[in-house]
């Protein structure tokens, strides 16, 4: 049984190109007693509020007709972020050489979070380069998440 979150997904990101933009990801979660469905965008030079709103009114009805989700759940349309997740193989390879943390479920040699530069994805390993020019692997089993880093 697919995943809600990759149904919402399929209808979602035609019509998300349709307006222009990149559909970066879809979650459906729980949090504090409370399910959202979140949809997240992107586009060039960055998302504005209309471009939000814009995504929200036509995923609204949609939504609505083919009711992929049983319960009560608040719907969002958010900005990807400039600390934006990095999920799928796309966007590790859009963003290979940028500064990313790696933060892993269990620390690795009394480490939990590393930082570094992105410079490779394969088959599920997530390679960094650290300031000290020491190379990281992490397998998708160690990784909690992979985001991108604002350096000042």
């Amino acid at each position: 049984m697919a995943k809600t979150a990759d149904i919402v997904r399929e209808f979602s990101e035609p019509i998300v190109t349709s307006l222009g933009l990149e559909l970066w990801d879809v979650e459906f979660v729980k949090e504090a007693g409370e399910q959202y469905l979140r949809v997240y965008i992107d586009k060039e030079g960055g998302v504005s509020i209309d471009d939000c709103v814009n995504v929200h009114h036509a995923l609204d009805p949609v939504l609505d007709e083919k009711d992929p989700i049983p319960v009560a759940y608040t719907f969002e349309v958010c900005s990807a972020g400039l600390e934006r997740q990095l999920k799928t193989p796309a966007h590790f390879q859009r963003f290979t050489g940028s500064p990313v943390s790696v933060r892993l479920y269990k620390a690795k040699d009394g480490v939990r979070e590393f930082i570094g530069s992105l410079s490779g994805y394969s088959d599920g390993m997530v390679s960094i380069t650290d300031k000290d020019g020491q190379k990281h692997s992490f397998s998708d089993q160690e990784i909690a998440a992979v985001k991108l880093r604002i350096e000042f």
